[in-house]
């Protein structure tokens, strides 16, 4: 069930006491949660989601990994990212 109130943009600036990695992750799962970013949504590719973020392209692929390692993107090669179905969401 998607969260009510929107998420705020990102801003690397505030980033403080966490891995920039870490809190990009952690922005696009509060992302599905509030249903901005719905089952079967596609993420932005690397490059867009650098220029997005105002962060580097290796931060990216390092936020992107740990979210489908952790279970909430699945990749189709030479399709994208996208986010999984929300029964199969990590339980906390």
């Amino acid at each position: 069930m998607p969260d009510e109130k929107p998420v705020p943009p990102f801003d690397p600036e505030k980033v403080v006491g966490e891995y920039v990695w870490r809190a990009v992750a952690d922005h696009v799962i509060a992302r599905i949660r509030a249903g901005e970013l719905p089952p079967g949504a596609r993420l932005d590719g690397e490059r867009a989601m650098a220029e997005t973020y105002g962060i580097a392209l290796g931060t990216v692929r390092r936020a992107r990994r740990e979210l489908i390692e952790a279970g909430w993107l699945r990749v189709l090669p030479a399709k994208g990212a996208y986010v999984v179905a929300a029964e199969d969401w990590p339980q906390e």
